[in-house]
């Protein structure tokens, strides 16, 4: 049984306490936020301790498991903090994406948990779907062959003012990279295109075109300019030997095999498969949680400290390609 806490309780937050609450091998047995208000309604619903400072929650309680939903500059600057804390209180901490938005923070968080030898995770939620798994179990089985591209598309509407001219691209694309290099790894080199859409002030829809370590090449296309609604999200990864299409996180993946007119689909079911977003949450959690409970290794850990920062850093290339207007070496990014 893993005792766990969360710290920000904004409605991420709650979305944490709630699986914690729900799970068999978890117990909830605290939440933080700096906001009082929000700490001591969270303390109501889910009958548990408040407090207002992470620290003090962490010494007081001592929990196994502890996820960071806090927000800040750029969505994730206050991430760093307390997850540091946690990691140093004894606790394997669940990370909201992204990582930070400061990728010196990031690279310092995750060595943090590799020194005290704590399982570190970032909830990159968007392939933590039985969609998700399917196609890379597809992919395990060889049926996608030798990797040659993979075209990734993500877009919602955010149209409220935001803290950052940056901020499209640091909080949107971790899934969208993350799930690229779920198929395809690592990637060594980007170039990135962006714009302003009328009204804004910020770089809003991007195109990224990238070149993986193992020679396939990718575009991603991002945009917080298109109202949200269905589809929102598509994945699609070619090899020598198939074509896989990944869409919409849990609604269906298509395996198109090269040569052969029929086609496999796996399919959420209407009873008992994924209803709605929280869903995602609850899969990607439960995963840490039962993880940390088998006693994995934490370089076993799925959706790592290490892909949220290696997600991230392949984000900050992309931004410096487009102040540069030149193509970027992604290793040799590393603040």
């Amino acid at each position: 049984m893993q005792r766990a806490c969360v710290i920000g309780m904004g409605p991420i937050g709650n979305n944490h306490a709630t699986v914690y609450a729900s799970l068999p091998n978890a117990e909830l047995v605290g939440v933080c936020d700096r906001q009082p208000d929000r700490a001591d309604a969270a303390a109501k619903k889910y009958g548990v301790p408040a407090f207002y400072s992470a620290q003090e929650m962490l010494d007081a309680l001592k929990p196994d498991i502890c996820s960071v939903a806090t927000g800040g500059y750029e969505y994730s600057s206050d991430h760093f903090e307390p997850t540091i804390q946690a990691l140093e209180a004894g606790a394997h901490v669940l990370c909201e994406k992204p990582i930070s938005n400061d990728l010196g923070n990031a690279r310092k968080m995750v060595d943090t948990a590799k020194r005290l030898k704590r399982c570190f995770g970032i909830d990159l939620n968007h392939r933590f779907t039985p969609a998700a798994r399917t196609a890379k179990q597809w992919q395990r089985d060889g049926k996608i062959g030798d990797l040659l591209f993979v075209n990734m598309a993500l877009w919602i509407g955010k149209f409220m003012p935001l803290d950052s001219v940056y901020y499209h691209l640091k909080a949107l694309n971790p899934h969208s990279v993350d799930i690229m290099r779920y198929f395809c790894g690592d990637v060594e080199e980007v170039h990135c295109y962006a714009m302003k859409a009328p009204g804004r002030d910020i770089w809003s829809t991007a195109s990224i075109n990238m070149r993986f370590e193992n020679g396939a090449v990718g575009h991603l296309t991002s945009s917080y300019d298109i109202e949200r609604g269905h589809p929102m999200e598509r994945c699609e990864v070619a090899g020598t030997k198939g074509r896989l299409v990944f869409e919409d996180m849990w609604r269906e993946a298509t395996l198109y095999p090269a040569g052969n007119l029929i086609k496999e689909v796996y399919t959420n079911p209407v009873f008992g498969g994924f209803r709605e977003f929280f869903d995602t949450f609850a899969d990607r959690i439960a995963t840490f949680v039962n993880q940390v409970d088998a006693g994995c290794r934490p370089d076993e850990i799925d959706g790592s400290g290490e892909d949220g920062y290696r997600a991230s850093q392949v984000i900050h290339a992309a931004i410096e390609s487009l102040k540069t207007g030149m193509p970027v070496q992604v290793k040799s990014i590393t603040q």
